[in-house]
């Protein structure tokens, strides 16, 4: 329902104004006249959507949505109806993008709107699978506990999430060190020897000429390859935004020999805590499916799982259609198969998450264990090979003059 802003008067002629919203004129005058208030004029308020123009990814953080899930539980189960909680929250110390959703979705349920319904507006913010659990908590009168189940979900993302990044800043920090070491000498110290060493007329072993021609392209062409490298990052960067462009990433991270495993644990972590929460709350097993099919984090599952679905809809079982597909690993699959026969699907696939997120972490402590000693013989060599082309012509020297 649109919402007014309006002048009023009493009885006695005094002016009141603020807004309200109402179906229309008329509904307006009816509303206020039960407030014993008399509308003298109203004009409609356009509103728009938040502008997420100050938001770095127009979505709201993990640690927003898991405090407002939790504060939100908390206040339903004290017994505040859903538009007072919503009311108390949106004036709570969150960013100004989620505040203004939240003064949205307060407006739209005082409108006549469902919480879910309200909440579909704002798709970046409350994803299909929060409002799918937030229409189970509706209707099923267990708002609260789902929406503590969410944040618990949420939390325990978050930290398989922070733990993946954590495992690969050391690998990163040894990188950006090689690379910056390399450019250090090749720009700096290779030039200054190579000025000295000229003035003795030295010959230059062919690794030492080799070097010196790398740093006299690397002196000559950095603002064509720091504009290359520009090039390519944006080039990276609009088309991970685009559809094809993401599946296309998400594939690739598939087929990468020492990163496939963290990927398709950190995937099977995610549906299996997922799904068990969804059917826990009392959804539909393919309601339930299909609202997966759209968080598990990679395209190129996500398009062979919404397969799954299709399969699972026509009649198969979970386990034959999963297994299909190939996309997750074949523990889970027998997982499944026991919780379809037993009718415990939820509780296995609740102590199943627990498996795969020691999984996760088994799969990044091997990774980090690959890498590291790569990225350091990476960095060793690199160091050795500049050392050596740059002390070649003076050993050389010393060989000549020295007895």
């Amino acid at each position: 329902m649109p919402k007014y802003k309006y002048v009023a008067v009493n009885i006695n002629k005094v002016k009141f104004s603020g807004s309200f919203i109402a179906e229309n004129e008329k509904d307006l005058a009816v509303q206020l006249a039960k407030q014993n208030l008399y509308l003298v004029s109203c004009t409609q308020v356009k509103r728009a959507s938040p502008s997420n123009f100050f938001s770095v990814t127009g979505k709201v953080k993990l640690n927003e949505i898991t405090t407002f899930c939790r504060q939100f539980s908390i206040m339903i189960n004290a017994g505040i109806s859903v538009v007072n909680s919503i009311g108390i929250l949106k004036n709570q110390k969150y960013t100004g993008y989620f505040k203004s959703v939240l003064d949205t979705v307060y407006d739209d349920i005082k409108g006549g709107l469902s919480l879910s319904e309200a909440m579909k507006k704002h798709e970046k913010v409350f994803p299909n699978f929060f409002r799918s659990m937030v229409y189970v908590g509706e209707i099923s009168g267990q708002l609260d506990r789902v929406l503590l189940s969410l944040a618990e979900y949420y939390e325990k993302d978050r930290e398989i999430k922070k733990k993946a990044k954590s495992a690969l800043i050391y690998p990163g920090i040894l990188l950006s060190l090689t690379v910056g070491i390399i450019i250090i000498m090749l720009v700096y110290v290779i030039p200054t020897f190579r000025t000295a060493l000229e003035n003795m007329e030295v010959d230059m072993p062919g690794i030492t000429a080799a070097i010196y021609s790398m740093s006299d392209w690397l002196l000559g062409n950095w603002k064509y390859l720091i504009l290359v490298f520009l090039i390519i990052f944006m080039l990276i960067a609009g088309l991970r935004k685009t559809k094809k462009g993401k599946y296309f990433f998400d594939s690739v991270k598939l087929k990468i020999p020492i990163y496939r495993k963290v990927q398709i644990n950190l995937i099977t972590s995610r549906f299996a805590r997922g799904y068990s929460l969804l059917l826990s709350s009392g959804m539909d097993v393919v309601d339930a499916m299909e609202t997966m099919s759209v968080v598990l984090g990679n395209a190129n599952v996500e398009k062979r799982f919404k397969k799954a679905v299709e399969d699972v809809r026509l009649g198969n079982t979970i386990t034959a259609s999963l297994g299909a597909y190939n996309m997750f690993p074949d523990i889970l699959l027998q997982m499944v198969a026991v919780g379809e026969k037993t009718g415990t699907l939820s509780e296995v696939l609740s102590r199943a998450c627990i498996y795969f997120d020691d999984q996760v972490d088994s799969s990044l402590t091997a990774l980090t264990s690959m890498l590291q000693p790569i990225l350091i013989t990476i960095l060793g060599g690199s160091v050795g090979t500049l050392f050596y082309a740059i002390y070649a012509p003076m050993i050389s020297i010393m060989q000549t003059y020295l007895p």
